[in-house]
């Protein structure tokens, strides 16, 4: 399903022609809602930066909302080591100073950047020990994909367009104050799809008949 598609369904189930703005926000309310209830792949974005030797902070990306793994690579071997989450607390606690440097080991999410009483990075991370040379640094992070309002296509339209339908439409007949009983069934079919894509999200995509056997119903 695309957005055309989308809409002209949208429309259709509700008999209603909404202003392009309001529509889109339908759209866009329901793609939150599902991106922060079930982590499908589409979910998670690569990208690599370059420590500063000396420099403790390491600006995160402007699209970022958490993080999968942040690692250290070796400007000598080329080597990975995975640095470990932790609360800014423990990272002060750790390392007092500043000026103790080292191979990256640990990281947590410090906050804004300011100068002269302006934010100028929304988000950054702080690293510890010191970063004692220049490292790349590979951030595998969690973000919201392009919505399809923009895109036109996306993966959740192409590959399980349900929870996109009745999640819009839940919004829209809300926006319409519609009544609660085609309210609840909407909200019934959101909730339905939702599971169907929380098994495939959270639950297929995570393992293999390999390893954890076929998905398969107990026979009572």
């Amino acid at each position: 399903m695309n957005y055309s598609s989308l809409v002209s369904a949208i429309s259709s189930y509700t008999e209603n022609t909404f202003p392009t703005v309001d529509m889109n926000l339908f759209i866009t309310q329901a793609e939150k809602r599902i991106y922060n209830t079930v982590q499908i792949p589409a979910l998670r974005k690569n990208v690599t930066g370059i420590t500063t030797a000396s420099n403790k902070y390491l600006a995160c990306p402007d699209d970022f909302l958490s993080s999968y793994s942040l690692a250290a690579i070796s400007p000598t071997t080329g080597s990975y080591t995975f640095l470990l989450n932790k609360d800014v607390n423990f990272i002060r606690e750790s390392y007092p100073s500043p000026t103790t440097t080292g191979a990256p080991k640990y990281y947590a999410l410090f906050g804004p950047a300011v100068a002269s009483s302006v934010i100028t990075t929304e988000l950054t991370f702080i690293i510890a020990p010191t970063p004692d040379a220049a490292y790349s640094m590979e951030l595998h992070y969690y973000y919201y994909p392009e919505s399809i309002v923009t895109a036109s296509t996306t993966w959740l339209g192409d590959n399980y367009d349900p929870a996109l339908l009745y999640g819009a439409l839940v919004e829209a007949y809300t926006y319409m104050k519609g009544e609660q009983d085609m309210i609840g069934l909407y909200d019934g079919k959101y909730k339905e799809a939702m599971g169907q894509l929380k098994r495939l999200g959270d639950g297929l995509e995570r393992q293999d008949a390999y390893r954890s056997g076929q998905a398969r119903v107990p026979v009572p």
